[in-house]
């Protein structure tokens, strides 16, 4: 089976303009640790998420310079962890969202693998699972160690 995951070293919003983008939240929207905070920064929104009033296992979308940016609900509040399963759940969320609206390239950072401690060998393998029948290619960021050491 072709992977639909490619890898790539770098800042995850130097991705082509092109690239729909997507991370995990919590249903509270408060994004105030990690790639989070970027999202936030970059995008805005929190209202507008907000109002999409969105529970674990769904995912709430922006609109950006004619792209969608995902925001995986995984978990109620941001100090919480998710599983595996509401993680599956917010994939497959994206995914309907992704084909109805003919999204063909995703840009995501190693979801729900930072402060959220998940294995990425686990989520990836999710991830295969759900777009595997798909015409959307998934670019997956990596830091280099020297932007890591920036942070």
């Amino acid at each position: 089976m072709e992977s639909k995951l490619q890898y790539k070293e770098g800042d995850l919003f130097s991705c082509p303009s092109t690239d729909s983008l997507a991370h995990c939240i919590s249903m509270d929207c408060k994004m105030s640790a990690g790639i989070a905070v970027m999202f936030k920064k970059e995008f805005g929104g929190v209202k507008e998420l907000l109002a999409q009033q969105k529970q674990p296992g769904e995912c709430a979308v922006l609109k950006r310079d004619g792209r969608f940016v995902y925001y995986l609900i995984t978990k109620k509040k941001y100090n919480e962890k998710p599983t595996y399963e509401t993680l599956r759940q917010s994939l497959e969320a994206m995914k309907a969202h992704c084909l109805e609206n003919g999204v063909t390239r995703l840009s995501i950072p190693r979801i729900g693998c930072g402060l959220d401690k998940l294995y990425w060998k686990n989520v990836s393998a999710i991830i295969e699972e759900v777009y595997q029948h798909t015409d959307v290619t998934i670019t997956v960021y990596s830091l280099s160690s020297a932007q890591k050491r920036d942070l």
